[in-house]
C-alpha cells in the first residue's frame, strides 16, 4: 500500500501544535539551560501579561439573507455569500481579517520571540522518519530534515546504518519555495522504479510521476489527477514492474464538471506510454463517494482494492489474481475494517461483525469469499487496530483505551506472546522485513519516535538508527491518567500532562485538546514545542471522547451521526473536572481543535461560551447545514448524516454552531484559522462563523480569522508557514491566559 498522508478526510488528529512534531502529520520532534534563557528574555522577572493589545474593529460585513426550507424549517443565513471564494468583495473582506488579526498578533509583546525560539528549535532537530515500506535489500522512508521545507523520499540499505541512506527525491530541490510535497509513493515490486504523487500549496491534488530509484531520475510518464482531497489516491505495481493500476478521476467532459472529484475508479498505465492509452479496470459500479487504496502483494501478483464508502467507516474489498479478474471479496455490510495481503496466499481480515473491538480472520486466496474465512484471533478486551502478515507470523496492533500493545501470533492465530513497547506509548506503524523481522514506530507523551527492530519469534525489541531526538528534555514532566464523567455517566479517558511540582491550585493555565470523530483515536504522540509551554507553567490535556476509536467500534457509534452531541458532552465534561478538581479554573483555561475537532470547538463556543476563556479551533466545520455541498462534505454524510434525513437534520440543526450563535452573548477570545487552498473543509465555514460571531459577541474578547494563502488542511504546508502558525498560536494563549515564567527557584 502506499504511503498516503490522508490520514483522514478530516483529520487534524493532532493540533498544529502537534503538527509540528509528529513526523507522519506534519513531522517532528536537552538544553533546559537554553530554555530559560529564552523565557527569561521574553518575559524579564517574570512578569504576568496583563495589558492585552485590542483588536481593531472587524470588517462591516454585510447582511445579505437567504432563506431555505430544510424538512419543513425555514433557515436564514446571513453571510452564504462568504462562500464564494473568488468573489471580489469576499477576497476584501478575509483581506481585512487578516490584516486586523496580523495587527493583534503582531502586537503581542513575545510573538517575535516565540517565533525565533521556533526556528532555532526546528534547527536543532534531529531526522525523523515514517512511512516504511520494504522491497529486497532496501527500506523507502519519508525523512523531515529541517531546516528543509518539506519532507523528502529516501532509500536505505538497513535501518540501523544511516550511512547507506540516499536520496531518491528531494520535493525542496523540485520547488524552491517549498510549497510542492509528496502525497504519497508506492516502490516496484523489485524496488528499482517507483510511483510518486506530488501536489502543490497544500492543495493534495496529485499528479503521478515515476522515477528510478538508483539515480534519481525522471521518467517521462506523468499521470494528472490521481490524488484529490475528496477520495485521496493510489497505486499498486504488477507483477512485472511494467505499469501500475492507480486511482483515476474523471476527465473534463466524462462527467458534469460538479463530479470530477468524485466517481474514482481504477485505470492500469503502461510506463512508456501515454495517459490516454490507459485502460479502465474497475470501480464504474463503485459509489460516488468512493474512496479507494490500492495493495500489491509481495509479488506483485494479487492486487487488492480496500474501497471506502465515504468516511463512515464502512468498507467493500476487491481482488485482482493471475487470472486477471477482479473478484468481490467483501461489502459494506460485512464490517471489515481492515485486509492485508499475506505472503503465504492468504488475506488476513479485521472484522468487527459481532466483534466491536475487532477479531482477525485468514482467508485464503485460492477462494476469495468471505464465507471461506476462519477466525484465528478473538474478540477481546482490546481494541484491535493494526495487522501485519510478515513470512511466518502475524503481528497485531492494539489499542488500549488510548497507549498501545502489540501481540505475535502465528499464521493461525497460535502462540501468542506480547512484544515489549515503552509504557504509555502508541504504535504509528509496523512494517514486516524480508527476513521475517519486524519493525515499529513508536512514541510517547515525553519520548519522540523511534523505530524499533523485532528478531523473529523475539519479544524484546532493539531500538535502530532510525530514531528522533528532541532540542529540548521532556524529563521534568508528567503524565497522568484520568477520567471525568459526560452528562450521561459515561466515564472520559484524559491525558494530563504537566511539569512535576505542579500545583493543584486552580491557577494553572490549562489547553484541553479534543477531536472525537471517524473512530479516530488521539493516541500518545510527542510535540517539542509544548516546552514552550510547559515553561510557562501550563498543562496540557488531551481527552479521549466518543466518536474516535479508543474503546472500538461503538465507542465510535456513541459520537457520529445523531449522537454527535455526546462528543460535545464528553469534551465539557473533560473541562469541568479540570476545574472541579483544581487543576485551573475557566480564566485559565483554552480549549482546542482542528477539522473535526474544529466542529467540537464550535459547539463549545456556542454551547459553553463561560467554560474557557480562549478557544483556538484550525480548518473547522462550522455550517453543518450547508457542509455536504461542498465536494468533499459529499464524503462526510457517512458520518455526520444528511439533511436530507429528518433525523439526521433534527440533531445537525440542533448543534450547528454557526446557527447557534446568539446576539449579545459574551463569547471567549477565538483565534480562528483555515488555508485558502483547504480542499477538505471549505475555508468559508471559518468565513461564516467569524462573521457572525464578531456581530453577536458582547466580551470584548478578539475573534480572529487567520488564513494562510499557501497552505489547505495542513498536509504539505511549508515549515515556515507551521512555524508562523504555531507562533501564533503560542503567543494568542499565552496573552489570553496572561501566562508567566516559570524560574528554577519556583
Amino acid at each position: 500500500m502506499p504511503w498516503r498522508l490522508r490520514h483522514h478526510r478530516y483529520q487534524l488528529a493532532v493540533s498544529k501544535i502537534d503538527l509540528a512534531t509528529d513526523a507522519a502529520w506534519s513531522f517532528l520532534r536537552l538544553m533546559k539551560a537554553n530554555r530559560l534563557l529564552f523565557v527569561a528574555g521574553l518575559f524579564a522577572g517574570g512578569l504576568v501579561v496583563s495589558d492585552l493589545p485590542a483588536a481593531d474593529s472587524a470588517p462591516k460585513t454585510p447582511k445579505k439573507p437567504v432563506a431555505t426550507t430544510y424538512q419543513g424549517v425555514t433557515v436564514e443565513d446571513l453571510y452564504q455569500w462568504l462562500e464564494e471564494d473568488n468573489d471580489p468583495q469576499v477576497k476584501a473582506w478575509s483581506g481585512a481579517q487578516n490584516q486586523r488579526t496580523r495587527q493583534y498578533l503582531d502586537k503581542l509583546p513575545d510573538r517575535a520571540a516565540v517565533e525565533k525560539q521556533l526556528t532555532e528549535w526546528y534547527a536543532k532537530t534531529s531526522p525523523s522518519y515514517f512511512s516504511l515500506v520494504s522491497r529486497p535489500e532496501i527500506v523507502f522512508a519519508m525523512k523531515f530534515q529541517p531546516p528543509k521545507q518539506q519532507p523528502l523520499l529516501v532509500a536505505l540499505a538497513s535501518v540501523d546504518d544511516l550511512k547507506s541512506e540516499k536520496v531518491v527525491l528531494d520535493p525542496n530541490v523540485l520547488d524552491a519555495n517549498g510549497t510542492t510535497t509528496i502525497d504519497w509513493f508506492v516502490p516496484s515490486v523489485d524496488g528499482k522504479r517507483i510511483a510518486i504523487s506530488l501536489s502543490k500549496g497544500g492543495s493534495e491534488n496529485g499528479t503521478l510521476h515515476f522515477y528510478e530509484t538508483a539515480t534519481g531520475k525522471a521518467l517521462p510518464d506523468a499521470i494528472a489527477h490521481v490524488q484529490y482531497p475528496t477520495a485521496g489516491g493510489s497505486a499498486a505495481w504488477n507483477a512485472d514492474d511494467t505499469g501500475v493500476y492507480y486511482t483515476r478521476f474523471p476527465r473534463k467532459g466524462e462527467r458534469p464538471d460538479a463530479d470530477l472529484n468524485f466517481y474514482q475508479q481504477i485505470y492500469f498505465h503502461k510506463l512508456g506510454a501515454p495517459d490516454t492509452e490507459d485502460t479502465y479496470s474497475i470501480g464504474k459500479d463503485f459509489p460516488r463517494i468512493a474512496e479507494i487504496a490500492l495493495e500489491g502483494s509481495h509479488d506483485g501478483k494479487y492486487i487488492l482494492a480496500t474501497v471506502a464508502n465515504g468516511d463512515g467507516g464502512d468498507f467493500a474489498h476487491y481482488l485482482l489474481g493471475p487470472d486477471g479478474t477482479w473478484k468481490q471479496v467483501t461489502q459494506f455490510s460485512d464490517q471489515i475494517k481492515v485486509a492485508r495481503l499475506g505472503r503465504d496466499n492468504a488475506l488476513y481480515l479485521l472484522s468487527r461483525a459481532d466483534a466491536p473491538r475487532g477479531k482477525i480472520l485468514r482467508l485464503p486466496l485460492e477462494v476469495p469469499k468471505l464465507q471461506n474465512a476462519a477466525e484465528i484471533v478473538a474478540s477481546g478486551e482490546a481494541v484491535i487496530q493494526q495487522i501485519v502478515p510478515s513470512t511466518d507470523a502475524l503481528y497485531v496492533a492494539d489499542l488500549l483505551g488510548g497507549p498501545s500493545q502489540i501481540r505475535r501470533f502465528d499464521l493461525n492465530g497460535k502462540n501468542e506472546m506480547v512484544i515489549s513497547i515503552p509504557q504509555v506509548s502508541a504504535v504509528q506503524e509496523m512494517l514486516a522485513l524480508e527476513d521475517g523481522s519486524f519493525l515499529f514506530r513508536d512514541v510517547s507523551y515525553t519520548e519522540p519516535a523511534a523505530w524499533f527492530r523485532c528478531a523473529n519469534e523475539k519479544t524484546e525489541p532493539v531500538k535502530t538508527a532510525l530514531r528522533s531526538t528532541s532540542p529540548v528534555s521532556f524529563g521534568d514532566i508528567e503524565v497522568r491518567r484520568a477520567f471525568a464523567t459526560s452528562k450521561d455517566g459515561t466515564k472520559i479517558p484524559l491525558n494530563i500532562l504537566f511539569g512535576k511540582g505542579m500545583k493543584q491550585d486552580s491557577q494553572n493555565p490549562t489547553v484541553l485538546y479534543g477531536y472525537g470523530g471517524y473512530g479516530i483515536s488521539l493516541s500518545p504522540n510527542f510535540d517539542f514545542t509544548r516546552r514552550l509551554w510547559f515553561d510557562r507553567g501550563g498543562i496540557y490535556v488531551v481527552a479521549n471522547t466518543r466518536g474516535g476509536g479508543e474503546f472500538g467500534e461503538e465507542w465510535h457509534k456513541a459520537g457520529n451521526l445523531t449522537k454527535k452531541q455526546n462528543v460535545f458532552d464528553d469534551f465539557a465534561a473533560a473541562a469541568e473536572y479540570l476545574i472541579k478538581e483544581n487543576y485551573t479554573r475557566s480564566e485559565k483555561l483554552a480549549t482546542q481543535g482542528g477539522s473535526n475537532g474544529g466542529l467540537l470547538m464550535g459547539a463549545m463556543i456556542t454551547q459553553h461560551p463561560d467554560l474557557m476563556r480562549a478557544v483556538v479551533s484550525q480548518v473547522g466545520i462550522y455550517d453543518m447545514l450547508r457542509v455536504e455541498l461542498a465536494p468533499n462534505g459529499a464524503f462526510n454524510v457517512t458520518e455526520f448524516g444528511t439533511v436530507k434525513d429528518p433525523e439526521q437534520f433534527k440533531a445537525l440543526y440542533a448543534y450547528s454552531p454557526y446557527h447557534h450563535v446568539v446576539d449579545g452573548t459574551k463569547y471567549p477570545a477565538v483565534l480562528m484559522m483555515t488555508g485558502a487552498n483547504d480542499g477538505r473543509v471549505a475555508p468559508y465555514h471559518s468565513r461564516k462563523m467569524v462573521a457572525r460571531l464578531d456581530e453577536a459577541n458582547k466580551s470584548g474578547n478578539p475573534i480572529l480569522l487567520r488564513t494562510s494563502s499557501s497552505a489547505g488542511h495542513g498536509i504539505g504546508t511549508a515549515l515556515s508557514e507551521r512555524i508562523k502558525q504555531l507562533a501564533d498560536i503560542y503567543a494568542f494563549l499565552f496573552a489570553q491566559l496572561k501566562t508567566k515564567r516559570i524560574t528554577k527557584s519556583e
